[in-house]
């Protein structure tokens, strides 16, 4: 959120901003570290409704005009990094709160609950983990201790404590733990409570299929206020990724088939050489990564795969290696194979990226 937004408590005890938290700003703010967004009710941390048919049965996000129209609607499927369309929604309701999509925001929270509440049988407080009768679970409360436990296990420290990362103090008293997904894994939501996929007793996991409440977000209840001065996600620790591979936060195991380069894309690899010399096998590679998003919908690192390859193209054009209009159609090709409803956010990225890559030309050996 923005660094110079600051809170204290009004004198009947409810937090307020010294300076108003505009929805607007935090959404761009938001959309501008890559985390699509969608709005919430004003005052709740629910998602805003918009049509009537969204509360009749049989009515889903597939089948709804809002989306397609440009009108947010189903929560977290509306979410979007288009600031046209922020713009829209937020200057016209400047008092709904912000959502932040995980799943195409590659973000893993992990949600502390600080509800005290009856020990569940000991098989459920660490799923998985055997907790010995041997074991005193006195004073254990909150999913701030079941969480502290289970990192003592492991020899780490508890996310709650982890300063390296985005912490956001929720209204109640509970934590949400931002982190960063790096290797493409569609992490699955969990709740503590659950009977099947869970972390531990009391935590919850946001991450693909759900969404998270943005710092600095008001609600009837207060402020989910960020912790310390950190304000990005770190990268999901190795031990924490390793635990919810343990407690199923994966889907079934899959191995997608192998993606071909897009034909205009393979005509934009052929005329940079045919595929023999260096230029050539960079392009074939660039591009058939941006294309492999296409076998998942989320958290597959794509606008990073095609800024990156926006940028490469873009330094090969300045270099003389490549037509401009060639590496342009090439992109937008292999975007469009991977992301086919995404074609105004991709725009975004393929300009932006050939453009910052063009203050740098790319010469065969090396950048100059």
């Amino acid at each position: 959120m923005p660094s110079e937004l600051r809170f204290s408590r009004s004198d009947s005890g409810q937090p307020t901003s010294e300076r108003s938290v505009a929805g607007l700003s935090l959404a761009r703010w938001c959309a501008s570290n890559g985390w699509p967004v969608h709005p919430l009710t004003p005052g709740r941390k629910t998602p805003a409704g918009n049509c009537q048919k969204c509360s009749q049965s049989g009515h889903t996000h597939a089948n709804c005009p809002c989306l397609r129209a440009g009108r947010w609607c189903h929560g977290f499927h509306a979410a979007t990094l288009d600031y046209s369309r922020i713009d829209q929604w937020w200057a016209n309701n400047p008092r709904m709160g912000v959502g932040v999509a995980c799943g195409p925001a590659e973000l893993v929270v992990i949600d502390v609950d600080a509800h005290t509440g009856d020990l569940p049988p000991r098989d459920r407080l660490l799923p998985g983990i055997t907790v010995g009768e041997a074991v005193d679970l006195r004073g254990l409360s909150t999913g701030f201790h079941s969480l502290a436990v289970l990192a003592a296990l492991r020899g780490e420290r508890s996310p709650a404590d982890d300063h390296t990362t985005l912490r956001v103090r929720t209204p109640s008293g509970g934590l949400h733990v931002w982190y960063r997904a790096t290797d493409g894994r569609q992490w699955q939501c969990s709740a503590g409570s659950g009977k099947n996929r869970a972390l531990a007793w009391q935590v919850d996991v946001r991450a693909h299929g759900g969404y998270i409440i943005a710092p600095g977000t008001s609600t009837s209840a207060g402020v989910y206020q960020p912790v310390g001065n950190v304000r990005q996600p770190a990268p999901l620790p190795v031990w924490l990724a390793q635990e919810l591979q343990r407690t199923g936060h994966l889907p079934a195991p899959h191995i997608p088939a192998a993606r071909p380069v897009p034909p205009r894309a393979r005509q934009a690899v052929l005329a940079a050489g045919g595929g023999q010399d260096k230029t050539s096998r960079l392009l074939t590679a660039l591009l058939a990564e941006v294309a492999s998003c296409a076998q998942h919908a989320e958290g597959t690192g794509f606008s990073e795969k095609l800024n990156r390859a926006a940028y490469t193209l873009g330094g090969l054009v300045a270099a003389g290696h490549l037509a401009d209009s060639a590496a342009l159609e090439a992109l937008r090709e292999a975007a469009a194979a991977a992301r086919p409803s995404q074609e105004h956010r991709s725009a975004q990225i393929i300009r932006s990226g050939m453009a910052a890559g063009a203050q740098r030309p790319l010469h065969l050996g090396g950048r100059r």
